[in-house]
This record gives C-alpha cells, sequence and structure tokens, in this order.
C-alpha cells in the first residue's frame, strides 16, 4: 500500500462533499508531473484530501477504489483519474502551517513543490497525519 495527498478547493469539492457522495472520481489534474503520480496509484492505497484556498489544511483520508484510468471525459490517453470513496475525517485538521513548523517534514513535496495537486507521501509523513 501507498500513500499519497490529493488537494482539492473546498468550494469545489470538499471532503465533506465526498463523505456525502460515499465515492467520486478524482479528476481535474493537469500538471504533467502530478499525472504521473495519480498513474502510480493503486486500488488499496490511502489519501490524505487537503483542501488548498484559505483551509490549507488535510481535512480527511480516502481510500482509492479503482486502478488509474483515463478520463472518460477526455480524449487524450494521457488524462487519467481514479476513484476514491471517505474513510475518515481527521480528528483536527492539519495546516500546512503546522507541517512546515515540523521540521522532520522539511523534504514533504507539500513544502517543496506546493504547486501539485497529487503528490506521494512517504511512510513517516504519513504517520506525522493519522497520529
Amino acid at each position: 500500500m501507498a500513500y499519497w495527498l490529493l488537494k482539492t478547493e473546498p468550494s469545489d469539492y470538499s471532503y465533506a462533499d465526498l463523505e456525502k457522495d460515499g465515492r467520486t472520481v478524482w479528476d481535474g489534474v493537469g500538471n504533467n508531473l502530478a499525472l504521473k503520480y495519480m498513474r502510480e496509484v493503486h486500488k488499496g492505497d490511502l489519501a490524505l484530501i487537503y483542501h488548498t484556498g484559505d483551509e490549507r489544511a488535510a481535512i480527511g483520508i480516502a481510500e482509492i477504489v479503482s486502478e488509474p484510468y483515463v478520463d472518460p471525459k477526455l480524449a487524450d490517453p494521457k488524462m487519467v483519474v481514479f476513484d476514491v470513496k471517505a474513510k475518515k475525517k481527521l480528528p483536527k485538521p492539519v495546516t500546512l502551517a503546522q507541517v512546515k513548523a515540523d521540521e522532520s517534514l522539511s523534504d514533504f513535496l507539500l513544502v517543496t513543490n506546493s504547486r501539485l495537486s497529487a503528490m506521494p507521501v512517504s511512510e513517516q509523513q504519513w504517520k506525522y497525519f493519522s497520529r
């Protein structure tokens, strides 16, 4: 199993929306590096759902429930999506400020390449969020 962080603008689609829907297609990613990471996702992996914008915080955990597949709305085989379902809300949001303040997370892509909307999370980084 691998771990991921998936960003979303909460006014477009929030973790609460995912809880309400139960399951959704994770789409709308256009960055080449983020798409590369999305192609590495596997069914059963877990992902932090991170709200961008004013919140800038990890809000909940989702499970990847499909392998990546070509976005059926687009005719481009490079544009992949996958299905996710809500697993659990974090007891308390973990803010970007908290992450940046922790030296053990200084190499986390959320800190070093914050523009990516999908990124891997190491086991050590995952433990920070799921403690």
